[in-house]
């Protein structure tokens, strides 16, 4: 294996570590954005990729729409998991693109000087919250309530359903506060470069 190929690799599996790391070290992970080679841009496509894909299914499943899936007699849990997954790999890449747009200028507005593609992987980057909420929160709802999560009254309502709904609501919150954090660093590595003789 040459050089090249091991480089590439490596800037691969650092990006899937920085992508878990934005977490607990957001403002690491998001400084590494400031390179926006193309090689460092396609090191982080994958993850990027696979944290807009499952985020995109946390957004569904957030929607009021979600709760009132199994209200319809034509749909059962087969049509449910399509929509989930086709439906939130599209609100995913939409909300990605769309939300990304409204960052990239946000950043020129603050002097970030960021490309549209940072500003795209830093959308990604700062969904990893929902990704959490889509492994963590939601197996253990849908555990308790089962179908009823996806129908009108049932047993998923009272309060243990606020509190599920609290912490899809911190998730997104979390995600947000992401967002600005990433801003923040971006801006910094654009004020440094401008000041540099």
């Amino acid at each position: 294996m040459n050089a090249a190929v091991e480089s590439t690799h490596s800037l691969r599996r650092e990006w899937w570590l920085r992508a878990i790391a934005v977490l607990a070290h957001p403002r690491a992970t998001f400084a590494a954005l400031r390179d926006d080679s193309d090689e460092a841009a396609e090191a982080r496509q994958e993850p990027i990729l696979a944290i807009i894909f499952l985020a995109g299914i946390a957004g569904m499943l957030s929607t009021t729409l979600a709760g009132q899936l199994l209200d319809d007699a034509q749909f059962d849990t087969v049509n449910v998991v399509l929509w989930m997954f086709i439906g939130g790999g599209i609100y995913g890449a939409i909300v990605y693109f769309v939300v990304g747009l409204f960052v990239y200028a946000l950043g020129q507005g603050i002097g970030a000087g960021c490309s549209f593609r940072q500003a795209r992987h830093l959308v990604g980057l700062a969904s990893v919250p929902l990704v959490v909420s889509l492994l963590v929160v939601w197996p253990v709802r849908l555990g308790i309530y089962g179908d009823d999560v996806f129908r009108s009254g049932g047993s998923d309502s009272g309060v243990g359903d606020k509190v599920f709904e609290a912490l899809v609501v911190a998730s997104f919150a979390w995600s947000i506060g992401l967002l600005v954090v990433g801003l923040i660093e971006l801006r910094k590595a654009s004020s440094s470069s401008s000041s540099m003789p």
